[in-house]
């Protein structure tokens, strides 16, 4: 990947379903290569997801050409449909999301 320039970090929360740890691993283990090139075209350098029991800690930076969209990807609802039987969900399958305040940040810069 060429070094681009990060201009937005974002982190959230949400909840796993108890005894869905392995199999939302496995899921993730095996990432269907499209939702990795929209995630790409949409500026995503990095996303990580981070678990504590069943509480997910994601991380995610973009570079400058994120723009963020209400229009959701159709492969984006498939693997949220998928996924949804091991997490909170909303009604329409996406995930619950609780929004992260940044308490503090270095960039070694």
């Amino acid at each position: 990947m060429k070094n681009k320039k990060i201009s937005k970090q974002e982190a959230w929360v949400m909840k796993l379903k108890p005894g869905n740890e392995k199999i939302y691993k496995e899921k993730h283990d095996n990432i269907w290569p499209e939702m990795l090139e929209i995630m790409k075209k949409n500026g995503t350098i990095k996303f990580n997801i981070f678990r504590y029991g069943n509480l997910l800690f994601v991380y995610r930076e973009t570079d400058n050409s994120y723009v963020e969209s209400k229009k959701i990807d159709p492969i984006v609802w498939k693997w949220w449909k998928m996924m949804a039987p091991l997490m909170e969900t909303n009604l329409d399958y996406s995930p619950i999301t609780e929004s992260l305040e940044t308490m503090f940040l270095y960039s070694g810069d």
